[in-house]
């Protein structure tokens, strides 16, 4: 498999990266997932204007645009014989002396990684997990999508088969905020539901999407602090991420949810794909 870093296309096996990278000695780092349609990487401008504003956190100079990306994807599908993938993007602070480094990084380290999707023969549905492990708070002002992923590594190590099960994170205070690799919604009476930012949560491209359907299918949608007991009294829950889309839950707990059925669940699924198809005529 070939990857790209720092302008140049190599195997996975050449490309290397100084062990003296403040990406890896003090986590500064940050990086962005997302899969092609057709060769075109959706929502491609979104995720750009996240990880930019996590780099401007972290201090590292540097800035992408949806058209960079786009030709280094091309480039790897390409490459590596793909006609979709799955992409990671990342950027790393690049090397600097041991310490902690308050001027900004000037030669930051952009790798893009890529891997064949894994196409499921059925919709998949999952099983909501109530986690031990409490949802840390972000360590800035608001949660980066960062090389600090501790927390959800130790929440998937509760999970007995994460492949078909999904744990949730509660905050300190009990609130429910994320997945380990995902964000909530959930449907009660007609209205959808969907943990605030105040829980401390990413803020998901997949996420952002969703509450911007829901004015366009016409879907009150209310953010805010809900206690866990409140999934009990729900019709649907289903959780988005920009590799899996949109995933249905089938069962919390002892509660059994509609899945792949759901009314909500279809609506929200067939515009997204319109919307990937759409964006497909305009290339």
């Amino acid at each position: 498999m070939y990857i790209y870093l720092n302008d140049r296309v190599l195997s996975k096996e050449e490309a290397v990266i100084s062990p003296y990278d403040h990406g890896f000695m003090y986590g500064l780092g940050a990086f962005e997932t997302f899969r092609t349609y057709g060769g075109f990487p959706f929502l491609i401008d979104e995720h750009m204007d996240r990880l930019n504003e996590a780099l401007n956190e972290l201090n590292i100079s540097l800035k992408l645009d949806g058209s960079d990306v786009i030709e280094m994807v091309n480039t790897l599908l390409d490459k590596n014989g793909l006609e979709d993938a799955y992409f990671r993007l990342n950027v790393s602070a690049g090397a600097g002396d041991i310490g902690l480094q308050t001027d900004p990084y000037e030669a930051p380290n952009v790798i893009l990684f890529t891997k064949p999707l894994i196409q499921a023969k059925r919709m998949p549905e999952k099983e909501l997990i109530r986690l031990k492990t409490v949802r840390n708070t972000p360590e800035g002002e608001k949660r980066l999508k960062s090389h600090h992923y501790l927390n959800s590594i130790l929440g998937k190590r509760e999970l007995t088969d994460p492949i078909k099960h999904e744990g949730v994170f509660l905050t300190k205070e009990g609130y429910i905020s994320e997945g380990t690799v995902s964000n909530l919604f959930w449907m009660r009476d007609g209205k959808m539901y969907t943990p605030g930012l105040s829980t401390g949560i990413l803020n998901g491209i997949t996420r952002k999407w969703v509450i911007k359907a829901s004015h366009e299918l016409n879907i009150p949608l209310q953010t805010g602090n809900y206690k866990i007991d409140e999934l009990s009294k729900v019709d649907e829950i289903f959780l988005t991420n920009s590799i899996q889309e949109i995933v249905p839950v089938k069962q919390f707990e002892h509660k059994k949810y509609a899945g792949c059925e759901g009314e909500f669940f279809l609506k929200y699924t067939a515009l997204y794909n319109k919307h990937t198809k759409e964006r497909l005529r305009k290339i």
